[in-house]
């Protein structure tokens, strides 16, 4: 299952989500894989594109930054695969 993640840094912890990002930056837990992470540029906000049959291991790496991270997450389908559902 694909998944878009989106989330937003408030204005009070945007340094110490920069800090954290610039020292520890987010890793893919075991069974997720990672296809791509997009930022807003000069903002808080952004997204990425993962993928994982694992939803425990999902939410391991949305908890991870949930302290200091507004977070949305969709599961989500590609062309052919809601043309299957459609049919």
């Amino acid at each position: 299952m694909k998944y878009i993640t989106k989330w937003s840094i408030k204005e009070e912890n945007f340094a110490a989500a920069v800090e954290r990002f610039k020292t520890n930056p987010p890793t893919m837990p075991e069974g997720v894989t990672m296809h791509g992470r997009w930022h807003q540029m000069g903002g808080g906000d952004g997204f990425s594109l993962i993928e994982s049959d694992d939803p425990v291991a999902v939410s391991r790496y949305v908890l991870a930054w949930a302290d200091l991270v507004d977070q949305e997450i969709y599961a989500v389908l590609d062309d052919s695969e809601i043309a299957q559902a459609l049919s």
